[in-house]
């Protein structure tokens, strides 16, 4: 066990991310084709700390408030939207681990000081009670970063002595006790080598499975009196973090967009540059607005969770509802403004070399994921608002 001397900023950390941003994006093409991020790029963002926003201080962690994790996953989404997925997903799983019993955390980190840990929520797993723990057979797709991962977190059913599932829980496997089927064939967010995890009748010993449905309930925040981070509604971290990339996503096309504009024509109109349109300029106006529309919906959601955490409070319904449709509308007003500023820039974003179309496809690819499509917040959200129980979906 190690404890950190000094927990860097905000500022620090997204001023790390600069100084990777040309490697990043030297190997963003290759990621995209290989269907997982090469290994210069892991170790990089590994060596910069990058991967460590949701450990525990006492590994050495710097347990962020969720505003770090959007500064620093956007910035890395501006060189690579795959790259900052799978940093997300690293640091939400890390976060998870500070969820576990403290005795799963002991045996993780004496074991790997920084581990890469990959995971699924989704059940799809057979457990069968055992003495000291369960045998758990399943397979759980869509792990992204499974390529790079040292452990796995992925649901399975809790179930007692009788076969009654009885809860449901998240397992920590190792990776020499799971298998990662190459089955990433997507047509965007290639890179993150979002793979299916496989496990054949794997023992996990009682202190390696944790509740889903307790830290779903809020349970964390009065086991976690030391740490705000850990006191944070597990739904709303989940929402909050995974749209950090669509920011970036955003903020990169449209400098892209806006620095083209300056030199690049439209055809078979008079204009010698784009920028002189009033009709780009119309574009290119109403891009950014829905991208600056993006970025206050998602550092509300921010510090709603931010708040609550600190204050002890586990999030009411209603703000968890909210923070779960701020995210929704986050990623549907970054690729509405994605299609504006591919339009305004012209049939060459679609080239295979132009970066624009990797980021319209990551963007429109991830935006679709299960815990951040928007009808689902809304109508969860709409609910509430109606002054009904939320009877959607569990993960708020």
């Amino acid at each position: 066990m190690s404890t950190s001397a000094t927990i860097p900023t905000s500022e620090e950390l997204v001023s790390r991310v600069a100084e990777l941003t040309p490697l990043i994006s030297k190997y963003a093409a290759q990621a995209d084709t290989e269907r997982h991020l090469a290994d210069e790029v892991v170790s990089a963002l590994a060596e910069a700390g990058l991967f460590k926003l949701g450990t525990p201080a006492r590994f050495g962690g710097y347990e962020a408030p969720m505003r770090t994790w959007l500064d620093v996953c956007s910035a890395i989404a501006e060189a690579d939207g795959s790259a900052a997925w799978v940093t997300t997903i690293i640091n939400s799983q890390g976060f998870i681990l500070g969820l576990y019993p403290e005795e799963a955390q002991d045996e993780v980190y004496s074991l790997d000081p920084e581990p890469l840990i990959c995971g699924v929520f989704a059940p799809t797993a057979q457990s069968r009670k055992v003495s000291g723990g369960w045998q758990v057979t399943g397979r759980w797709y869509y792990a992204s970063g499974s390529p790079h991962a040292t452990w796995a977190s992925v649901g399975v059913p809790v179930t007692n002595e009788e076969g009654e599932t009885v809860d449901q829980g998240a397992a920590l496997i190792p990776r020499s006790q799971f298998t990662v089927e190459d089955t990433w064939f997507t047509a965007g967010m290639r890179g993150t080598g979002s793979n299916c995890i496989v496990a054949e009748d794997v023992f996990v010993p009682e202190h390696r499975v944790a509740s889903v449905t307790a830290g779903l309930a809020g349970k964390n925040v009065e086991e976690h009196p030391e740490s705000a981070l850990y006191r944070s509604n597990l739904g709303s971290v989940l929402a909050v973090t995974a749209v950090g990339t669509h920011l970036g996503l955003a903020r990169a096309a449209l400098s892209l967009v806006r620095e083209k504009g300056q030199v690049k024509a439209i055809p078979y109109t008079f204009f010698p540059r784009q920028a002189d349109s009033t009709a780009f300029q119309l574009q290119l106006a109403e891009a950014a607005l829905r991208i600056d529309t993006a970025h206050l919906h998602a550092y509300r959601a921010a510090d709603d969770v931010d708040r609550a955490a600190a204050q002890s409070e586990h999030l009411s319904m209603f703000l968890r509802a909210r923070v779960r449709a701020d995210t929704g509308y986050v990623a549907e007003n970054v690729c509405a403004a994605l299609q504006t500023l591919l339009s305004a820039h012209g049939a060459a974003s679609f080239a295979e070399s132009h970066v624009l179309q990797r980021i319209w496809r990551d963007a429109n690819t991830s935006a679709r994921h299960g815990g951040v499509v928007g009808a689902v917040g809304y109508e969860a959200f709409g609910q509430v608002l109606a002054g009904l129980d939320q009877t959607l979906t569990p993960l708020l």
